[in-house]
């Protein structure tokens, strides 16, 4: 079986962390490669990961979007362990406009179970794949930001990043 690769990209706000499986990106977060690890599906925790060579397309890639591009993450692809509605929310999340915001609520709508605030709230705690999978692009019904596993100093600077707040 073919090894992971992971890199680490720098940004305005830490290092990027980034598992891949060849082309598709599996796990991404600012925290560090031990703590994506144990977000990785059983079968690629079980896989060898190396360090990543000839990344320079996903380095760009990434560059682009904290350059001012914002769209630079829509053509990558991804895959993550979860259960249908995790799924379906985070797809409904990849379609959410970067100058735009929507509520724990509307994400459950959008995912195709009104009532299921709790789990929109609960796919976006588990996400394995941020910021390529905005999370951070979720907030309270009440207007407020809500939490972030990188915390809320992060989530809001890549709103403003992205013009959805002042």
């Amino acid at each position: 079986m073919k090894p992971l690769s992971r890199l680490s990209v720098k940004s305005p706000i830490g290092s990027l962390f980034l598992i891949c499986d060849e082309q598709t990106v599996v796990a991404a977060g600012f925290s560090s490669f031990a703590t994506l690890y144990k977000k990785l599906a059983a079968h690629d925790q079980s896989r060898e990961i190396v360090p990543g060579k000839n990344f320079r397309w996903l380095e760009n890639i990434v560059a682009d979007y904290f350059d001012g591009n914002l769209d630079a993450f829509n053509e990558l692809e991804v895959r993550q362990p979860g259960n249908e509605f995790s799924q379906k929310a985070w797809r409904a999340m990849r379609k959410i406009p970067s100058s735009k915001v929507i509520t724990y609520q509307t994400l459950a709508r959008k995912a195709g179970s009104p009532a299921a605030v709790r789990a929109a709230g609960t796919a976006c705690g588990r996400n394995a794949i941020a910021p390529i999978i905005p999370c951070h692009r979720i907030i309270r019904s009440d207007g407020s930001l809500g939490n972030y596993g990188y915390g809320v100093g992060k989530k809001s600077w890549l709103l403003r990043h992205e013009g959805a707040i002042d």
